[in-house]
């Protein structure tokens, strides 16, 4: 217990610069196309356009507001240099306006308005974006994009940086894997949400008898165990997802991500102190509800398409099903694996608890202090 404790302040002491790597990179960009003009804006978090342009000039890890406006020229000319629009007839030229702030729960972004004039009105729109191609290739922006015909998304960037969109007829069929994609990406870039699923996940190989957990000595209950968390969760998050996307029960942003945070201490802790051993199900869904919430916050900035509501929410939905069975079919074997081993019993199930639970304490407090 003791090393536990020294190692969870370790984590809380020196862990508070290194817990934003939590926040997956994304940035979010909306375009709306009247005409032969399309219109938009590209918000991008501060501390990426650190890592693009390098913001921080005085170099004291503290970006300042008088920062980020002397840094707004080399900001647009990256820009013009990683986003291009065009339209059926060749590109459209790029016009920035005044550079602002956005604050969003996971820390400043800096909001970019832009105007564009095409040769003419569009039947498909050309998006190539290369943000942070070089510098980060798990970056990507989220697209909302907006025509007379219907509303569209896209996540942008990666193997996937050249975009065609027809504007005027879009599938269903296409909005559906785009949504798809998307539930996939941000379960697989949430952390968060993987590190409190995988606090559940730990102990699900093994039995509580007495002051000590032991090895199952079959597959059958492990992999019970499993399902119970899983369709507990899954259950759940899919009905808070659908009652905020539909706005039937909306909650404060700020709100969701600190009870997010809380849920993985809990989670984590009961690893290391059991009060709920074979029952472990129960705070799968119950916190599982709150989950629910931030996939919610996430489907809304992308916005949902007009006339295929339903199918972007089915999508979403079943994308963090998929991504999130894909975690549990590649961390349950090794777990089962490992299960009677000492590294497994003595180490890794109370110590890699113990870390998590610290580092989602620093994502509580960050949260909660905004």
């Amino acid at each position: 217990m003791r090393r536990i404790a020294a190692l969870s302040a370790l984590l809380l002491l020196g862990g508070a610069p290194a817990a934003q790597a939590h926040v997956a990179s994304n940035s979010f960009l909306s375009v709306r196309v009247e005409g032969a003009r399309l219109e938009g804006a590209l918000e991008l978090a501060v501390r990426d356009a650190e890592i693009a342009v390098g913001v921080d000039s005085n170099h004291d890890g503290t970006i300042t507001w008088g920062e980020v406006r002397a840094a707004q020229a080399a900001l647009q000319q990256y820009l013009r240099g990683h986003l291009q629009l065009a339209g059926t007839e060749g590109r459209c030229a790029l016009r920035f306006g005044a550079l602002q702030i956005n604050e969003r729960v996971d820390g400043n972004y800096l909001w970019q308005p832009f105007t564009a004039d095409c040769p003419s009105a569009p039947a498909r729109l050309t998006i190539d974006y290369r943000l942070l191609d070089a510098e980060d290739p798990s970056h990507r922006g989220l697209l909302t994009l907006s025509a007379p015909g219907a509303a569209q998304t896209a996540v942008l960037g990666g193997a996937r940086s050249v975009r065609s969109f027809d504007l005027r007829h879009p599938s269903l069929r296409a909005a559906f894997i785009e949504y798809l994609q998307a539930g996939m990406w941000h379960i697989w870039s949430g952390i968060d949400h993987l590190l409190f699923l995988l606090s559940l996940l730990l102990p699900a190989v093994l039995l509580r008898r007495g002051r000590h957990w032991h090895a199952l000595p079959q597959a059958a209950p492990a992999w019970l165990n499993v399902f119970k968390v899983v369709t507990a969760f899954t259950l759940a998050h899919s009905i808070t997802l659908s009652l905020a996307t539909l706005d039937i029960i909306r909650l404060p942003g700020r709100l969701t991500e600190s009870v997010i945070a809380a849920s993985i201490i809990v989670a984590a802790v009961n690893n290391v102190f059991p009060l709920v051993t074979e029952a472990r199900w129960r705070i799968a869904f119950a916190f599982g509800l709150l989950h629910g919430f931030g996939f919610a916050a996430v489907l809304s900035e992308m916005g949902l398409p007009q006339g295929a509501r339903l199918i972007a929410l089915v999508g979403f939905n079943l994308g963090v099903e998929v991504g999130q069975l894909a975690v549990v079919l590649a961390v349950m074997p090794l777990a089962y694996l490992l299960r009677a081993t000492r590294f497994y019993q003595r180490a890794l199930m109370p110590l890699g608890s113990a870390a998590i639970a610290a580092l989602a304490l620093v994502w509580l407090i960050q949260r909660a202090a905004g």
